[in-house]
């Protein structure tokens, strides 16, 4: 079967091929699935950084639509207080006069 040294020299470098080509094939595919790991989580993370986008985006839009409430009411407020501090100034005034 192996008559000469070159016989058993190409087995071996047969079987070192071999090997080699085993051992690429499980790097390989260990290689491409965490890559597709890796996809995923990047997926994910956009998704997750979208809905903060869109959550972020809609805080803005009720503040700012917010803001213009909260000057309607800040008037409405002073008007109130206005409207009361002259009702009790005229109470004021129409017990004074009641007195004398």
């Amino acid at each position: 079967m192996f008559s000469t040294s070159g016989d058993i020299l190409n087995l071996v470098l047969a079987a070192c091929i071999i090997a080699l080509t085993i051992f690429l094939c499980i790097s390989l595919f260990y290689f491409i699935s965490s890559i597709r790991k890796t996809h995923r989580v990047i997926k994910m993370v956009e998704g997750g950084v979208a809905k903060a986008e869109e959550v972020i985006n809609i805080a803005r839009d009720k503040i700012k639509s917010g803001g213009a409430y909260l000057m309607i009411l800040g008037e409405l407020a002073k008007r109130a207080m206005d409207y009361f501090v002259d009702k009790q100034a005229e109470k004021a005034e129409a017990k004074g006069k009641k007195k004398k």
